[in-house]
């Protein structure tokens, strides 16, 4: 009898968590307390307490292409940052095409993730159920348990002095639908990451004065990179990750910042942090230097105080508001699970690879996306779950006790030494790098060198292409036959919603051609380097 697998949640980690143990041969039952699927994706009208969702005009931060999952391409027509809307969408096709929906049971909440009674023996958990039609509660035996529930549900609201006295309406991000109701009033964000720059930018359009509060300031990063290009189509290759490397850390920095100073100077426009780019997660905002050049947005520093009618900030000045907007992101935390098995301080959990709780007796349970990565969310939860159900089957084996906790503790050093002290700043991961970690336990990992005797083309747009999903479907277990292809025309697909009007104009063969040669020689250059200095 297959095993039966329980999975909290039906967002991005939950619907690939099912397809991944119906590919091991498990038996995966999927819990979601709304009436859809989509988690943080599934917007509503109306705000649901303790349930994530976006505003309606969110747009996400990271292009197609870097966000899909590995064996299943988002639709070429589809925007390369696609509208909640299309996100939504993708997330249907998927369920459809894998036929992901007859697993989950919607309107269903977990209120109880407990060790059975024969745990040390079997492994197994006892999830006490509750249905929110008509309230009904039973209990169930589980196998294996995926917590796919995210970390962006508990709000957090920071002790600031004199925030009770404030008269005007306080919201959190959390909250936020839409700009309706914020027509010409004086609004006071605080926080400079995405939500608070996409907040900033949308109400600057209606409302009377928007202030940007901000302790440390921020690097901007463009959606729209060189030549029009998806930033992160640029920024996210292994060719970069080589020469990061090899290169000192301060000048990897000074190339990231130059880079991104292009677009405009961020001293001029009061957004130019102490720290160096890589010690922070950055904002991403097309828009918010527009914004500030025309005088509807205006970057504050901290808040001293609030007043009974404004906000006083640290340099002495003072303005009036009409709204005090928290951009003051979440704390995350497993309330249905005893503190013994994951214990939360802070956004701190002991995690090995941000999935595993080293001192369980059984590797029978196991956290998904509960990472703050230089990129897209969803591949990276996909290779957790492949992971994961691999172990779950028996198949793959995790490390000793003591390996898992060296490793918990190795990045737990290396964070606190490249980032700013902050409550945000503890799940941080490393597109790549992180990747290339996972599909190694997973048995995924991409053998370029081997790839390059097999197939050159493929290999080199690996290595110096952006490195997307398919990467990972390429060898070792659960590989994708259309992973080539895909890999080989993704930059068709880059294009193709680009081209809404023929202009007659095409670059053509010839500088494709240009392009293989120029990379052939640089492919060259680096494996000389590296049988050098490695």
């Amino acid at each position: 009898m297959a095993k039966k697998v329980a999975i909290l949640g039906a967002g991005a980690s939950g619907l690939t968590a099912i397809k991944s143990c119906n590919d091991e041969g498990l038996a995966p039952v999927c819990f979601e307390r709304t009436n859809d699927i989509g988690g943080l994706w599934n917007f509503t009208e109306e705000v649901r307490e303790d349930q994530a969702c976006v505003a309606k005009s969110t747009v996400i931060n990271t292009s197609k292409e870097m966000m899909c999952y590995s064996d299943f391409i988002i639709p070429k027509e589809y925007p390369n940052f696609m509208h909640n809307t299309y996100v939504q969408k993708y997330f249907r096709l998927y369920a459809d095409k894998f036929n992901l929906l007859k697993h989950i049971k919607f309107r269903t909440e977990v209120t109880s993730v407990k060790k059975a009674d024969d745990f040390a023996k079997t492994g197994q958990w006892q999830l006490h159920i509750k249905d929110l039609n008509n309230n009904a509660e039973t209990v169930e035996i589980y196998d294996a348990v995926l917590i796919c529930t995210g970390h962006h549900a508990d709000i957090n609201i920071p002790k600031m002095p004199g925030l009770e006295n404030f008269k005007g309406r306080i919201i959190h991000s959390h909250d936020y639908k839409d700009l309706r109701g914020y027509e010409d009033k004086n609004i006071v964000i605080v926080g400079i990451g995405n939500s608070g720059g996409d907040a900033a930018v949308e109400l600057s359009r209606v409302a009377k004065q928007v202030y940007l509060s901000t302790r440390r300031g921020s690097w901007v990063l463009n959606r729209v990179g060189s030549a029009g290009v998806p930033q992160d189509l640029i920024f996210t290759k292994r060719v970069n990750e080589l020469l990061k490397d090899l290169l000192p850390i301060s000048w990897v920095n000074s190339v990231a910042e130059s880079i991104i100073e292009k677009r405009f100077d961020h001293e001029k426009y009061s957004l130019r942090p102490n720290h160096r780019f890589y010690s922070q997660h950055p904002m991403v905002n097309d828009d918010l230097p527009n914004r500030i050049i025309c005088g509807a947005i205006q970057i504050r520093p901290d808040i001293d105080h609030f007043t009974v009618n404004g906000v006083k900030f640290v340099d002495g000045t003072e303005v009036e508001a009409d709204v005090v907007f928290l951009a003051t992101g979440y704390k995350f935390g497993f309330p249905f699970l005893d503190d013994s098995v994951l214990d939360v301080h802070d956004n701190h959990v002991d995690l090995y690879k941000y999935a595993w709780a080293p001192d369980l007796e059984h590797p029978t349970l196991a956290v998904i996306g509960c990472i703050q990565p230089w990129g897209a969310i969803n591949p990276i939860a996909e290779l957790q779950c492949r992971w994961a159900a691999a172990v779950f089957k028996g198949d793959i084996q995790l490390p000793p006790r003591e390996e898992m906790c060296e490793d918990i503790k190795k990045k737990k050093e290396d964070m606190s030494e490249r980032y700013v002290k902050s409550q945000r700043h503890t799940i941080q991961v490393d597109w790549i790098p992180f990747m290339d970690e996972i599909a190694e336990q997973a048995q995924c990992k991409p053998d370029l060198w081997k790839l390059f005797k097999e197939d050159p083309r493929c290999a080199l747009n690996c290595l110096f292409g952006p490195c997307t999903p398919y990467q990972y479907r390429l060898q070792g277990r659960k590989p994708w036959s259309g992973a080539k292809d895909a890999i080989n025309t993704q930059w068709e697909r880059v294009y193709a919603p680009l081209k809404t009007r023929p202009t007659g104009n095409d670059a053509g063969g010839e500088s494709r051609l240009k392009t293989f040669i120029f990379q052939m020689l640089l492919f060259m250059v680096i494996v000389f380097l590296y049988k050098m200095f490695m």
